[in-house]
């Protein structure tokens, strides 16, 4: 099944290059992948892994290994951000 990728800020880094631009690309998943699964393919540091979001609605660390992706979600993640 197919779901809409997105990466922001330092994670871009973690996408093929011809979505870097972007940031955003279609991935093919298996039926019943969860959103750690996803992270665990692409390698993202567990640390950067901070706001996460399923077609625009937040989704809580604890609920990241158990959430399952259907067709044509949109999984957003974005790292700590700071500044002053």
């Amino acid at each position: 099944m197919k779901i809409t990728f997105k990466l922001f800020a330092m994670l871009t880094d973690y996408l093929p290059a011809p979505a870097r631009a972007g940031n955003v690309m279609e991935l093919e998943v298996p039926p019943g992948a969860t959103i750690a699964q996803v992270v665990e393919q692409f390698a993202l540091p567990p640390k950067l892994v901070h706001l996460v979001l399923v077609n625009g609605s937040y989704v809580a660390p604890e609920a990241r290994r158990t959430h399952v992706l259907q067709e044509g979600d949109t999984l957003a993640i974005w790292p700590p951000i700071a500044g002053g």
